[in-house]
């Protein structure tokens, strides 16, 4: 039993699966099929004993669709399994169809739980441990970087992996930040969080470059400032809570570890009063983009301008 919504990671289980059986019989042969369409009797004629001793690799996708008789007919064979098929059932969690996998769960199938990937922590870890399958190393900034630029889709995501661990192949172990801008450069910068990350880091020119191809792609200025906004916000918690250790600072901030870490390097450079200028700088630029001006490029450029001022004390 494969259970779990990630259709990625439950495709990526099967091949598994079936790399293990082709390894101890290269001639298995595998039947691939859809719960939906699944009928009464089907199974009993893929999983019949072979004359030969032939080997089946029967994968039922979309189990949930199964239908009651069919369900019991898989748990009934689920009970005296032939030694000569591997069945293997794919289950995306939930009420439907769950009878099938407590009834596969009691018969004493092999279960293989795929937990929902939901935060942006759960998504940098898995770019990380996709570099590692890849034989590479990413750091967090460089993950999120890419998630940026990709998107949460765990199959893009992977593929994005995949290409660059194969096109940086002759520059180290690891994949750097810079590496992921030049290659997805014309996705990421759309991002206005991106934007956010050059002016709070001091970045000016990379920041009012990016600014400038998120507004030329359709970014809208309210997200743009939003996205500022949050940044400094993010730069004011962690250093009003210097203090205190990690575990505690995550839990009384609201905010991943790996967040922490990131904002605590953005923080070199800044003060309180520069923060207060800066602040004061998106909230003009927020009431700009919302009507109070004419021109929100400008307003946008101005506070980017204001905000590096701020980070170095001019």
């Amino acid at each position: 039993m494969v259970v779990g919504e990630e259709e990625f990671l439950a495709d990526r289980v099967v091949g598994e699966i079936r790399a293990e059986a082709r390894a101890t019989d290269p001639e298995v042969e595998v039947h691939d099929l859809v719960g939906s369409r699944l009928e009464k009797g089907e199974l009993a004629a893929l999983t019949s004993p072979s004359l030969f001793g032939d080997r089946n690799l029967v994968v039922i996708r979309g189990a949930q669709d199964l239908g009651k008789d069919v369900i019991a007919e898989i748990v009934a064979y689920a009970a005296h399994p032939s030694e000569d098929v591997t069945l293997v059932a794919v289950h995306p969690g939930g009420v439907k169809g769950k009878a099938l996998v407590d009834g596969l769960t009691k018969a004493g199938a092999r279960v293989v739980r795929i937990p929902k990937i939901t935060k942006a922590g759960e998504r940098v870890e898995f770019v990380r441990a996709e570099a590692q399958r890849a034989g590479r190393t990413i750091g967090r900034d460089a993950a999120t970087a890419l998630i940026d630029a990709v998107g949460s889709d765990l199959r893009e995501l992977a593929a994005a992996v995949s290409q660059l661990a194969l096109d940086t192949s002759g520059q180290g172990k690891g994949i750097s930040e810079e590496a992921v801008a030049r290659y997805h450069r014309g996705r990421a910068a759309v991002s206005g969080f991106t934007v956010a990350d050059g002016a709070v880091e001091g970045r000016l020119a990379d920041a009012l470059e990016q600014l400038r191809w998120a507004l030329a792609t359709g970014v809208a200025p309210v997200l743009i400032v939003s996205a500022l906004a949050q940044g400094l916000r993010g730069l004011a918690k962690v250093s009003g809570a210097r203090n205190m250790r990690g575990p505690d600072m995550a839990k009384n901030l609201g905010m991943p570890p790996w967040k922490i870490d990131r904002v605590r390097r953005q923080l070199s450079g800044w003060g309180p009063e520069g923060l207060s200028h800066a602040l004061r700088a998106v909230a003009e630029a927020d009431a700009q983009v919302k009507g109070a001006g004419t021109d929100p490029a400008y307003a946008l450029e101005r506070a980017v301008q204001r905000i590096v001022a701020s980070r170095t004390g001019r």
